[in-house]
């Protein structure tokens, strides 16, 4: 079987990295269609996972006008990709998985989950064959729509995949019992990002001259534009794929991007998001909040202080692995359910054992 994954950002790669891994050892052709954003080519590379950058995305401010410029071209490239393969099924999100697929004549399976924004779902549903999100997914995409217990984090950070480095601290310059935070800056460019903001300019420098009394802070500036100079913090200069290392070992992790908090609270990492303007509900933190596992702040005021409270109080750190220890173990490993969908076509009843755990949104309480 040939299958064909769409790779956009680095969040992507995580998602289908393994199940990527595993069905070529099962004997499928597998090959990743990729956008070079951010560092999802370094992570690409850094895997040794197959595949074609079919076009670009920087991180400067975007508009719609920008990416109908961007998109004639990219799909141009998915045109010549798709007839040089002829992929037997598609994974992917938003316009490229639904066009290629439409081309290929193939089964498409779209992975979504509460991203913000409605372009995505609007033009790729009606060429899906299978939606998989979420069971905390707030949306309802109809009858082709599937959900699973836990989050798409958990294809790579379920502890059936996910098993950390043990050295991480050593690449980051920390001594073993060392506290450290991770600040984590949104460069807030891509598409479902247009309108929103984040920590100002300002509350950066405050946040960071807060959090290094307490420990040492690392910043992972998304944008790469961030100057740090007079400022107690030392940049995130490891390679993007141990970023999950250095997650699951600090002390607390604030970003006001949420695929990292949702990371961190998969790991058991105090995780605490600032929504600032943003006002858009997301079921995956809904979840995250009930289990203790993430805290989101609308105000910065009422987040630097838990911020220092939570760097101080050493029973903390203990407390959020307790959680995340109970709440895990239960979610269903995504990888092994993507491996099953690819090799079902995307035809969901023939996904007869008990393992995959999915259901109908029809009956998946949204909560």
């Amino acid at each position: 079987m040939r299958v064909l994954v769409f790779a956009n950002t680095p969040a992507h790669v995580h998602t289908y990295r393994h199940a990527v891994t595993r069905l070529i050892e099962r004997g499928h052709d597998v090959h990743i269609l990729a956008r070079d954003y951010a560092c999802t080519l370094a992570l690409l590379e850094f895997f040794d996972l197959p595949y074609t950058c079919y076009g670009s995305h920087g991180t400067d401010a975007y508009s719609r006008a920008a990416f109908a410029s961007e998109l004639g071209g990219q799909l141009a490239t998915i045109t010549q990709s798709v007839f040089g393969g002829r992929p037997d099924l598609v994974f992917g999100r938003g316009p490229y998985g639904a066009f290629a697929g439409t081309l290929a004549r193939a089964p498409v399976v779209l992975v979504l989950d509460d991203e913000p924004g409605h372009f995505n779902y609007t033009v790729s549903k009606p060429f899906a064959t299978c939606i998989l999100s979420p069971e905390a997914t707030r949306r309802n995409f109809g009858p082709k729509h599937y959900t699973f217990d836990g989050f798409k984090e958990c294809a790579y950070l379920h502890p059936d995949v996910f098993t950390p480095r043990g050295d991480v601290r050593e690449y980051l310059g920390v001594d073993p019992d060392e506290p450290y935070a991770l600040l984590r800056f949104n460069a807030l460019d891509a598409l479902h990002d247009m309108g929103r903001t984040g920590f100002t300019p300002s509350q950066r420098q405050t946040l960071i001259e807060a959090a290094a009394k307490e420990a040492t802070v690392f910043v992972s500036d998304e944008s790469g534009s961030m100057d740090l100079t007079g400022l107690p913090a030392r940049p995130y200069q490891l390679h993007p794929a141990l970023i999950h290392d250095a997650i699951a070992e600090a002390n607390l992790l604030v970003a006001d991007t949420g695929t990292m908090v949702t990371e961190a609270g998969l790991l058991g990492t105090p995780a605490l998001r600032y929504t600032a303007a943003d006002d858009h509900s997301f079921g995956e933190f809904k979840a995250l909040e009930r289990a203790g596992l993430a805290e989101q702040f609308a105000s910065f005021e009422s987040l630097t202080p838990r911020a220092l409270e939570i760097l101080s109080t050493e029973s903390v750190g203990r407390d959020w692995m307790d959680r995340r220890s109970a709440f895990v173990g239960d979610l269903t490993d995504l990888t092994t359910l993507l491996v099953d969908v690819a090799e079902a076509k995307g035809t969901m009843s023939r996904l007869e054992n008990a393992r995959s755990r999915v259901r109908p949104r029809s009956l998946s309480p949204i909560s």
